[in-house]
């Protein structure tokens, strides 16, 4: 009995032991102090290029076949339509959309994932930093925001991570850069490749390079965001986005129709026809 007793506290004292090595594995000083609530940094919108206009300004490298697409949206939402975005039925806005930061961001990093909490429509990721190779059955199980697989990096040799290089695919459809409706290619095979790293001068800037690799692009197309850190000991996480509560949206069928201030269905583009009333009595009184 005695000796039961002291193989199972040998075995706790070992479990505990293995327990605190790997807790003393995870060395948080060798990673970036990303910490806080991040925003948007001034010039920052819901454009994909922050540098440029929104809509044709961005000049977007589209293929002529998807540049016809796009125009193809543009003159839809002239006339009242949604075009190609498809965000107004509370679908989420995907990669690499939701890296506009529609909401304040939290950066939560751990020992084999990074965390990036945005307070928007599903706009929240899950970034894998543990050395793992792509899923077989990735293409088969498209997500929103997709399956990121990233690597912290020691740019400058001093023993510490100073960047996080990702990579993102199976992102799935339908989706948009903007809500203008600039299209990403049918078959699903977006490639969204990131770096994130902060600022040399100013901790409390951090950029993101971003690189979009598409089949309706003439080439891949890069652009920069920064986001800033807000400046206080207790950030307000006050934003819980909702997107069906007060949609006024309503799709029946393949048609688009807007709630008015009084409840009644209206149209939501000029001559519009309405949606089929068969099953109801339409016998006024």
């Amino acid at each position: 009995m005695f000796e039961r007793s002291l193989i199972a506290a040998i075995a706790v004292v070992l479990a505990l032991g293995a327990t605190t090595a790997e807790i003393r594995a995870w060395d948080d000083s060798k990673y970036p102090d990303l910490k806080g609530q991040w925003v948007r940094a001034p010039g920052g919108g819901a454009r994909y290029d922050w540098s440029k206009p929104a809509g044709r300004g961005q000049e977007a490298p589209l293929t002529a076949e998807y540049q016809a697409v796009y125009e193809a949206t543009i003159a839809d939402q002239a006339q009242g339509g949604q075009g190609g975005d498809p965000t107004y039925r509370c679908l989420p806005p995907g990669m690499p959309r939701v890296m506009h930061v529609y909401a304040p961001m939290e950066i939560v990093v751990t020992a084999e994932t990074t965390h990036i909490l945005i307070e928007h429509i599903h706009d929240s990721r899950r970034i894998h930093t543990d050395g793992r190779v792509w899923p077989q059955d990735m293409d088969e199980n498209p997500m929103f925001s997709g399956y990121s697989i990233g690597k912290w990096v020691d740019t400058d040799g001093d023993g510490k991570f100073d960047m996080l290089e990702v990579e993102t695919r199976g992102i799935k459809n339908p989706r948009t850069y903007d809500p203008t409706g600039i299209p990403f290619h049918a078959d699903g095979r977006t490639v969204v490749k990131e770096r994130f790293y902060l600022d040399k001068n100013n901790p409390n800037l951090l950029h993101l390079e971003l690189t979009t690799i598409d089949n309706a692009l003439t080439r891949p197309w890069s652009v920069v965001k920064h986001f800033q850190r807000v400046i206080t000991d207790t950030p307000i996480w006050w934003r819980e986005d909702v997107c069906v509560e007060n949609n006024v949206h309503v799709v029946i069928g393949e048609q688009n129709y807007f709630l008015s201030a009084d409840g009644l269905l209206m149209p939501a583009r000029k001559d519009q026809p309405p949606p089929d009333l068969k099953y109801f009595n339409q016998t006024r009184r």
